[in-house]
């Protein structure tokens, strides 16, 4: 059970860089609902955090009604999950589309439609995490840019039409970030991998919390993170 002074947190993509960096900073001040595909890293990051695993295909969203039904109090949801493959307009069939738009933008669109009611009642927050390339698109980037520019209209519809129900949201932008997504980023690029030259999860996880846990005199729109200097 939650203690019910205690923030309700849902994580998408828990299991790769940035999620699991946020469910290890959010660990103890929030209840954590981790969710991911694979039953089996859930499992174990939720024995870590002490958070539950909420096991759900993002391609699927005719599956999402019945897989929250068992879900109780939600307070902030942080949109995190996101699929990339770069390409040429010229080179990628609708099925990269189709499958970009539908785990990067339809899928937060109908999980955040099925959990407002919970959200509204606690007065939460919305996190959409974005990318540079929801700023601005470049060669080879069109289909993800495109589903991280419809992301933000998401994001700032959403904003002003809950902001008389007390919900915040926030769209946040982080630079280039040491993540696994990262790593099939730079091959896909033909380039070398090395952390270091990246942001640190860590870095963005604390940002959002930071975000979640803002004075409710003020609210964050927007707040991107770049790489510092060298």
């Amino acid at each position: 059970m939650t203690a019910p002074d205690r923030p309700v947190t849902l994580i998408t993509g828990a299991t790769g860089g940035i999620g699991t960096a946020l469910a290890r900073a959010l660990a103890g001040r929030h209840g954590l609902i981790l969710q991911g595909r694979d039953r089996e890293r859930l499992a174990a990051l939720g024995a870590e955090v002490g958070g539950t695993a909420l096991p759900l295909d993002l391609a699927r969203p005719e599956t999402f009604e019945s897989a929250l039904a068992g879900v109780g109090r939600v307070t902030n949801v942080i949109h995190n999950a996101g699929v990339v493959k770069l390409g040429a307009v010229a080179g990628q069939e609708h099925t990269v589309w189709t499958h970009t738009l539908a785990v990067n933008v339809v899928a937060p669109a109908e999980l955040t439609r099925l959990l407002l009611p919970r959200v509204r009642a606690e007065r939460g927050t919305v996190v959409f995490v974005n990318s540079g390339a929801g700023l601005r698109a470049n060669p080879e980037w069109g289909s993800y840019a495109a589903s991280k520019f419809a992301l933000r209209a998401l994001a700032d519809a959403l904003r002003d039409e809950e902001a008389r129900h007390g919900v915040r949201v926030t769209t946040v932008y982080p630079g280039r970030t040491a993540t696994p997504m990262q790593q099939k980023v730079r091959s896909q690029e033909g380039g070398a991998y090395d952390p270091g030259d990246f942001i640190d999860p860590a870095t963005v996880a604390a940002t959002i919390r930071f975000v979640l846990e803002a004075p409710r005199d003020a609210t964050l729109p927007d707040v991107s993170v770049r790489p510092g200097p060298r």
